[in-house]
């Protein structure tokens, strides 16, 4: 444990930020699941797309995953939609 006051305020500042990255990959992580669960069941729709693609849109503007990598993830939910939809 650190002993200087501001090396004291980011230990706390860092566990809030990791704490808020986890609650929020995971929420991410968990509409995705339900997205590819409805994809394998054959239940997924327009909906259930737009759902996960917003759950990654979220995580990407909070900084918690890349840009680029969100926009990788969503083409991907898109096309696994329209080769289900074949």
């Amino acid at each position: 444990m650190p002993n200087i006051k501001s090396a004291i305020k980011r230990v706390e500042v860092n566990r809030k930020k990791n704490l808020r990255n986890r609650m929020v990959k995971s929420a991410m992580r968990t509409t995705l699941k339900k997205y590819e669960s409805a994809v394998a069941a054959g239940t997924a729709d327009a909906q259930a797309l737009s759902a996960a693609q917003g759950a990654v849109d979220r995580a990407a503007t909070k900084g918690v995953i890349h840009k680029n990598a969100a926009n990788r993830k969503k083409a991907r939910l898109a096309k696994k939609l329209n080769k289900a939809a074949e």
